[in-house]
């Protein structure tokens, strides 16, 4: 495993009032290191990603001179190429052993470092398009090793908290991002190419620090370092040698896997892009345009500050109830849109609250769920068929929402996502539901799923 401090945890021992040695222990192990160096490089990568993310837009209309319709398209290809290729980052991560995670992982992000300068360099549709495509290459080269490299350090019984971990770094990044480039902006002559140069040197240091600090090769796993959480049976089962060879089809013929993937497809289907929800949120409230780049600043500080009670909570109670609990806070933010309210600014903080109260109650609690159904030596490809699924319904989605609201407008649009939400979370409840007699919350069932 990717422990703490690179060696087996010693077994647990009780001495004289050892109560509280014990909680120490368990409370360095349910946040690793190598967990902390992850977050550091995703906080640092998305500082960086989201100084490009936030000027985009800008910077291809107004700069380029693109079309709506062009910039339509090279948001297609940002959001929806990183569903290709994460099934090839998990296979090739899992294909390399234990350094496989970190050298997969460190190629995607060096990807995503290059394709910054280039798009200083690139002023047509098709060229932009494929620089884009690397970038978005890269992070689905990245995704599913990195989360398995955490989900590998953490213990059975405190990954969903170390997940919210991780999640939180790389958001605390997300919401540094646009306020890097704001300041760029207003500071420098050439405000472009100081926000791309300047989001290269960034990323080149979030590479840096993986390199440098990442263990690179997985420990075999100690017989001492599992829990009483991690004794029991688990939807994972006994290690197989083979498992790097293990294809997608086997994979999916794991039942816990299968009804993940599917309940994240149904669930994906239904959920709106960020976009489409600030863009409605900005028509359903008349709101300045100048005030439009901050909505996605509310979900991230949000998102921010619940992700680690979210992951705590979901290790307590159960991943999959948590995981669905957070689709139905997102049917809440649909209701406020749906809403006859005249609210303004109380209605837009309840709208940006739910939302990333959402992510944080899903984002790494699906990865956390997600590797208790799968063995380590398959834990990138486990963990890449879910998210692939995932993000393949959500790109489906927004065409879906985009052609209704074209069609029939946004209220419209919302409603129907709100219904389907609602049918997706009642069948993805009954997919979840675990076999045999109930189990409490605190059962290993509970916790596999």
């Amino acid at each position: 495993m990717y422990l703490a401090d690179g060696r087996p945890a010693p077994a647990t021992s009780v001495p004289p009032g050892g109560r509280r040695t014990g909680r120490s222990r368990r409370v360095r192990a349910a946040v690793p290191s190598t967990v902390l160096v992850l977050g550091t490089v995703s906080l640092i990568t998305d500082i960086s990603s989201e100084m490009v993310t936030a000027v985009l837009p800008l910077y291809l209309v107004a700069e380029l001179g693109l079309s709506p319709l062009g910039f339509g398209v090279l948001d297609g290809v940002y959001n929806g190429v990183s569903a290709l290729v994460r099934l090839v980052g998990g296979r090739l991560s899992d294909r390399g052993g234990g350094a496989g995670h970190k050298a997969v992982a460190a190629v995607g992000y060096g990807l995503s470092a290059l394709c910054k300068p280039l798009l200083l360099l690139v002023h047509s549709l098709p060229l932009i398009g494929a620089v884009l495509a690397v970038d978005r290459t890269g992070k689905g080269l990245r995704t599913a090793p990195r989360d398995a490299m955490i989900s590998l350090a953490a213990e059975p019984a405190a990954r969903g908290r170390a997940f919210g971990v991780h999640r939180a770094m790389d958001t605390a990044g997300a919401l540094c991002g646009p306020l890097v480039a704001f300041v760029l902006l207003r500071v420098a002559a050439e405000g472009y190419d100081a926000v791309f140069t300047v989001s290269f040197c960034v990323a080149v240091l979030g590479v840096v620090v993986l390199l440098l600090f990442v263990p690179g090769r997985a420990l075999p796993a100690a017989e001492g370092t599992a829990g009483p959480a991690s004794a029991g049976p688990t939807s994972a089962g006994p290690r197989t040698p083979a498992a790097p060879r293990t294809p997608v089809r086997a994979l999916l013929g794991r039942p816990e896997i299968r009804r993940l993937t599917a309940c994240a497809v149904l669930l994906g289907l239904t959920t709106v892009s960020d976009s489409f929800l600030y863009l409605t949120l900005q028509r359903r409230l008349d709101l300045p345009a100048g005030w439009f780049p901050l909505l996605p600043l509310g979900t991230a500080a949000a998102f921010l500050s619940l992700a680690v009670p979210m992951g705590a909570i979901a290790d307590r109670i159960g991943r999959r109830r948590l995981f669905l609990a957070g689709h139905l806070v997102l049917l809440c933010a649909y209701g406020l849109l749906l809403a006859p309210l005249d609210g303004g600014t109380a209605l837009v903080c309840a709208v940006l609250i739910l939302h990333g109260a959402f992510y944080a109650a899903t984002d790494g609690v699906l990865a956390a769920a997600t590797a208790d159904a799968v063995p380590e030596d398959a834990r990138g490809s486990g963990l890449a068929v879910v998210q692939t699924g995932q993000t393949a319904a959500r790109f489906v989605c927004s065409l879906a929402f985009g052609a209704a609201w074209t069609a029939w407008g946004d209220h419209f649009a919302v409603l129907a996502a709100a219904v389907g939400l609602a049918l997706a979370a009642a069948l993805s409840a009954r997919l979840l539901r675990p076999a045999g007699p109930a189990a409490g919350p605190n059962s290993p069932s509970e916790h596999t799923s």
